[in-house]
């Protein structure tokens, strides 16, 4: 099959559409050349299995099925070439003439390096030897090919070693969720993926999300088996492939022998291969007298057929018996890439993370107010927030930790720090050892109430992330599988046991989920059948408690603290739980789709209902699909169904109560706000707006190298007649009492726009205003808690408008000195909203809508090739009723003038800068470059390349 095709390339690039799932199709003169290129695409594919529409040689009348949506491997006589050539989402392969053509939609993922580059080595080893030696002076004796039969296996044998080293420690992500009387198991892709360091490949992505390998998780998943070469290879021989990389003779030797064990697989009884059809001899045709061919005796035949069952029947069968065995786990998981990473986490970060935690329990105020900046910059680590949750654990008893308002607090911002950076893929394991801790820390707010951690971590898009609740749900079943007959196995040794030779605890402990079931799975067919129904029940009753336990996991981490805000559901849309799912399962049977309980919450209050229902959903599906996969009884899903909407009720009822004790907490202490030194002539249009500094990822933000971290800062942001201005204090005591300000002129501001950002010191999501200027400037902030949204949208209708003043003398240059009236904020957001509030809301949905437009609009109008800018203004334009931001926060601008000539005042009109001049009624330019009347400003094209302001 390799030998057809013009290069190894190609052979490595249909391997690659084969097992990303895209639809391949070989075109061929010969039919006997289809169905071998087919078989050999199919063949080289093992461990894996192709299962998807496999036809070495479609009929013409069938030409149709090559329209399919779903992938195939199909082959067609070259007399349909020319519609053939039409299809374009089709690789088509031409066998006659070696070539291949990838269609542009398709975007062929290859294998990853280094594995694509050793296979091409190896295949060009075997396929062309000569190729290594051409340029030797004095070549070693010429080495002549394998037999075509050898060199086959010898192929395969390369894309056997492929696989070994791309599957390597498959076996260390398998999750064992039922054991009797099925073996379920589950694949934990993300932790594969990310152990492998192949997190952002999207080929190996594309093999673990395919149908073939599912069925290989199902066929190879289990732990008592029949074993086979490939079992053994990626058990045992990975870190010899590994050494052999870079010995070509060392790696030759090792596929031939490979190629050895294949062929005696296949060929197990060796004898002399005869035709089973016997060629005729030479001139037979040219023969006379052809004796006629005799008639076939019907009742002899018969009789024949018959002799030869009765033997059958008495003699032992021929095939194989296959010998069940434990499959061997081999090695762990490791990175594809050898490379020597950078190691984040050395002890001293951990050490900090440890020493924050001892002080935050040991009530040492200031010593922890220290450190925690260097902890909270430790915890971007993986290795710190592993240790985090280590830490944190250790100080739980009983699964219950009381903590003061104080201590609360500090662990909220590092458990919200840790979460922030768990959404990825490899990160899960994090999420779910602070899972537990969660519930287990706690505050007292009043008598009889108690706020848990969990109501105070809920901003983070882990908690609707569906992969990774089926994730740690399969977890604690394995280990809780595990539990429950290393308990019977214990229970089963004691009565034989005296007291001097019991067995030692590590004896069990060291035995994984996998060495259970394996031993489980042998024991099986020895068990009486009531011993057998009893196991079954016991594993189930297992699944049962952990769904339970898990329904109320989730109920504590969706139902939001404050009903009125439900963000996490609203916008992560967790509908479809099939095509984002994480899960391989074997044996499983596809998820039913949960009742809708729309009509069953029992709740009056429309706000709470919605999200109690979308709460109740959620859980509703996830219960569905793991139940289902995990083999539960309907009876008991069902009574998982009655029981969600009632804990998500209960759950809500006791949040009414900490929400209102939360509220009454003493505000946290706040630094004062500075007030900034002005110009002589600047005047503050609008007072200090209580907001964090954001770092913009310039060293000079970050104290440098090794030094102290300036921001995030705490402070305000200003508003004068000249600047915008961010004056604070960093929040990282060890840098002193150092000043941080921000500043630059509101007539260089390019753009602002409203953002969503992590807070860094209370480490949940806020609101925020992002500015940019043209001088290379950049203010990004937080607002506090204290500022509303209403006295944000106010603060950018000021800036808008000494943005963009209504003529050149209402500037700074021009305006400096004159009184400016301050504008006069709210200082709390009302919880009534008055009339007039209700009519601003009011208007400003219209204005979103287009429907009407209230204060000063903009027309523009083409006049002879020039901008003219008309204002629309109303008494009172500048008032506070003045609604005149839009939600995209863009600048206006102007369409770009076409000039009809290349000359250089039509060049000029075109620049952005032209407009504001225009606009400021600094002058006007016409198409034709002339002045149109008498201006007191002329624009000039002196300094239109810059040039003045060069070195």
């Amino acid at each position: 099959f390799a030998l057809v095709f013009s290069g190894i390339q190609n052979v490595l690039s249909l391997f690659c559409a084969v097992l990303t799932e895209n639809k391949v199709l070989f075109h061929s003169a010969s039919f006997q050349r289809l169905s071998d290129a087919c078989r050999a695409l199919e063949s080289l594919m093992f461990p894996l299995k192709y299962s998807y529409p496999y036809i070495p040689i479609l009929p013409a009348q069938l030409l149709e099925v090559l329209s399919s949506p779903t992938p195939f491997i199909i082959g067609v006589h070259s007399v349909f070439k020319t519609d053939i050539h039409e299809l374009l989402d089709v690789i088509i392969a031409d066998l006659d003439g070696g070539t291949i053509k990838i269609p542009e939609c398709i975007h062929l993922s290859a294998l990853p390096e280094p594995l694509l580059h050793q296979t091409q080595v190896a295949l060009s080893l075997i396929l062309h030897p000569d190729l290594e030696v051409a340029d030797h002076a004095f070549p070693p004796p010429r080495t002549a090919l394998s037999h075509s039969k050898m060199l086959d296996k010898e192929v395969r044998a390369v894309f056997l070693r492929l696989f070994a080293q791309l599957f390597q420690g498959y076996r260390s992500c398998l999750q064992l969720i039922r054991i009797h009387a099925e073996p379920v198991i589950h694949f934990h892709k993300t932790a594969f993926l990310g152990q492998r360091g192949l997190v952002e490949n999207d080929f190996l992505t594309k093999v673990l999300n395919g149908m073939a390998f599912a069925g290989f998780v199902s066929e190879r998943g289990p732990p008592y088996r029949t074993c086979d070469l490939f079992d053994e290879l990626v058990a045992f021989e990975v870190e010899r492939i590994k050494i052999e990389e870079n010995n070509p003779l060392k790696m030759i030797k090792h596929v031939r022998e490979l190629a050895e064990q294949l062929f005696k697989n296949e060929n197990p009884n060796p004898h002399m291969a005869f035709q089973k059809v016997p060629r005729p001899t030479e001139g037979s045709h040219l023969r006379v007298h052809i004796l006629p061919f005799p008639k076939i005796n019907e009742a002899r035949v018969q009789e024949l057929i018959q002799e030869n069952l009765a033997k059958n029947q008495n003699a032992p069968p021929a095939t194989r018996v296959e010998k069940k065995c434990v499959v061997p786990a081999g090695p762990p998981v490791v990175s594809i890439m050898d490379k020597v990473t950078t190691v984040f986490n050395s002890a001293q970060r951990l050490e900090v993370v440890r020493n924050c935690i001892s002080f935050i329990f040991e009530n040492k105020t200031l010593e922890t107010e220290k450190t925690l900046p260097a902890a909270m910059r430790a915890l971007k680590g993986k290795a710190a927030r592993q240790c985090l949750t280590d830490e944190l654990g250790l100080h739980v008893q009983q699964n219950r930790a009381i903590l003061d308002h104080q201590q609360f607090d500090y662990i909220i911002r590092m458990m919200n720090c840790t979460l922030q950076d768990c959404s990825s893929l490899e990160e899960y394991n994090i999420a779910a050892a602070l899972l537990p801790l969660t519930s287990a820390f706690y505050r007292k707010l009043a008598p009889g109430v108690s706020q848990f951690a969990y109501t105070c971590v809920q901003d983070h898009p882990i908690w609707t992330n569906q992969q990774f609740w089926e994730t740690t749900f399969y977890n604690a079943v394995q280990e809780q599988v595990r539990s429950l007959y290393l308990s019977a196995k214990e229970d089963n040794h004691a009565p034989h046991l005296k007291q001097k030779d019991k067995l030692p605890d590590d004896q069990y402990q060291e035995k994984t989920a996998m060495d259970l079931a394996a031993e489980q799975l042998r024991l099986w067919p020895s068990l009486s059948k009531s011993t057998q129904q009893e196991l079954v029940q016991h594993e189930e009753s297992t699944v049962f408690s952990q769904a339970i336990h898990f329904a109320n996991l989730m109920v504590n981490l969706l139902v939001p603290l404050d009903t009125s805000k439900n963000k996490l559901l609203r916008t992560s849309a967790p509908g479809d739980w099939e095509s984002g799912s994480n899960s391989i399962v074997t044996n499983s049977i596809a998820g039913s789709v949960a009742e809708s309980y729309d009509t069953e919450s029992g709740f009056e209050d429309s706000e709470n209902n919605d999200i109690a229902n979308s709460v109740v959903r959620f859980i509703t599906r996830f219960i569905d699909k793991v139940c289902t996969e995990s083999g539960v009884t309907q009876d008991h899903i069902k009574s998982l169904h009655c029981m969600i909407p009632g804990i998500v009720a209960m759950h809500i009822e006791t949040l009414e109560a900490v929400h209102r004790e939360s509220r009454r907490l003493p505000p946290i202490q706040k630094p004062k706000i500075l007030r900034p030194a002005l110009l002589p002539g600047e005047e503050i249009v609008c007072e200090g707006l209580r907001v964090l500094l954001d770092p913009d990822g310039r060293e000079e933000a970050t104290g440098g190298l090794g030094g102290p971290q300036l921001l995030p800062a705490e402070g305000a942001l200003f508003l004068t007649t000249y600047r915008i201005l961010f004056r604070g204090t960093p929040h990282d005591q060890l840098v002193g009492e150092q000043t941080v300000v921000r500043s630059f002129p509101i007539a260089s501001v390019t753009k602002e726009k409203k953002i969503t950002m992590q807070n860094q010191l209370q480490q949940n999501m806020q609101e925020g205003l992002q500015i940019t200027s043209a001088c290379f400037q950049l203010i990004k902030v937080a607002f506090d808690e204290e500022v509303s949204p209403e006295v944000v949208e106010i603060f950018k209708k000021q800036l808008m408008k000494f943005r963009y003043p209504q003529s050149i003398f209402s500037t700074f240059a021009f305006a400096a000195g004159q009184t400016t009236p301050q504008i006069i904020l709210p200082k709390q957001k009302e919880k009534n909203t008055s009339f007039r509030t209700f009519s601003k809301t009011i208007v400003k949905g219209a204005k979103r809508a287009g429907k009407m437009t209230i204060g000063r609009q903009y027309l523009l109008k083409r006049r002879t090739g020039t901008i003219v800018e008309e204002r629309v203004n109303r008494p009172g334009w500048n008032d506070e009723d003045d609604i005149s931001v839009s939600d995209d926060s863009e600048l206006p601008t102007s369409t770009t003038l076409k000039a009809s000539e290349k000359s250089t005042m039509e060049q000029l009109v075109e620049r952005a800068c032209f407009r504001d001049y225009q606009r400021l009624g600094l002058g006007t330019i016409s198409g034709s470059s002339s002045r149109s009347k008498p201006e007191y400003f002329r624009i000039t094209a002196s300094n239109r390349m810059y040039s003045l302001c060069r070195r």
